[in-house]
């Protein structure tokens, strides 16, 4: 077929690859504009972008694809070229940009989205990051035939995969990384043939995965470990869950920790109860949480027994 494809990061830059290496044609690639990244804030292609020129694919990057809009004149020339291309389908994935009706529209068999959860469960923006958070036991990738709401057209194809007890948002979002690319390929296969049966998302469970935002990092010692542990998970690595300890004048992030019973019956929430190099142990609601792997404002990631040897709870 003749594909088109929407996408910007990694996580979409692995399914267009997918793609590409199965045989398909992608004819065009829509990517956001180069945004400045790193350090040096340098003008920095996005991981699709990258990867459609190193197989010299026409790459478009339009600020904004309303016809009305801010960006009206660059969003004509857009739909003026796509429509030239005689799309079969267009395939988006973490594109960045809400698809208006014209586009959903212009390819023979429309738009189809990869979406990384269970639909309805976890639409919107954050939804690796959210299921973790949640405690879910299992995700998935839902191929759906996008329509003009969030996340609400039709479910085409469903692969589930657990949650482990140990996986983070990067750990987590790497396999269903590799999950959409494969569900996208079978997608692609079938469409054409017609084995694509479109079954409408049910009314029940419908839950909205609003973006991280840095004022939810800071970790709240009076919630139970097991919680606290799924959310420093849920913000590794971005943004960072963040603890306030004792001598220090800035929040350390926190990217690794245990949830423990008990031990401490007179200690109140948020004493350190504990210091090794196994971890730093901090009372909470229900229990102990041990912080194995932390990092300074402005320093690299440490384990708790490096961190230590620059910091006691006792310090001024």
């Amino acid at each position: 077929m003749r594909v088109g494809f929407a996408g910007t990061p990694e996580f979409a830059r692995q399914a267009l690859q997918a793609i590409v290496e199965s045989g398909h044609e992608v004819v065009v690639v829509l990517t956001q504009p180069d945004r400045p990244a790193g350090r040096g804030m340098k003008l920095t292609e996005s991981p699709v972008k990258q990867y459609a020129v190193s197989r010299s694919i026409p790459v478009l990057q339009p600020s904004g694809l309303k016809l009305d809009g801010k960006y009206a004149e660059q969003a004509l020339q857009t739909q003026a070229h796509l429509a030239s291309l005689a799309l079969d389908v267009l395939v988006v994935a973490a594109y960045g940009l809400i698809l208006p009706k014209w586009l959903l529209e212009l390819p023979k068999h429309g738009c189809l989205n990869i979406h990384a959860s269970l639909l309805p469960r976890w639409r919107g923006a954050a939804p690796i990051q959210r299921a973790i958070e949640a405690g879910d036991a299992v995700t998935g990738i839902t191929i759906m035939q996008m329509d003009e709401g969030l996340d609400t057209g039709d479910m085409l194809l469903v692969m589930q995969l657990p949650i482990e007890p140990e996986d983070t948002a990067q750990t987590l979002h790497d396999k269903l990384a590799d999950l959409g690319a494969r569900a996208i390929v079978q997608a692609l296969e079938d469409l054409p043939q017609g084995r694509l049966v479109a079954v409408p998302q049910p009314d029940e469970g419908v839950t909205y995965a609003e973006k991280l935002q840095k004022s939810e990092a800071l970790l709240d010692m009076g919630q139970p470990a097991e919680k606290l542990c799924r959310q420093i998970r849920a913000f590794n690595p971005v943004p960072g869950a963040k603890l306030n300890l004792p001598g220090l004048s800035e929040p350390v992030k926190v990217f690794e920790a245990k949830a423990l019973p008990t031990k401490n019956g007179s200690a109140k929430v948020g004493d350190v109860v504990a210091v090794q190099p196994e971890g730093i142990d901090i009372m909470t609601a229900d229990g102990i949480l041990r912080v194995v792997q932390l990092q300074r404002a402005g320093g690299k990631r440490q384990t708790a027994a490096a961190f230590l040897a620059g910091w006691s709870p006792g310090q001024s």
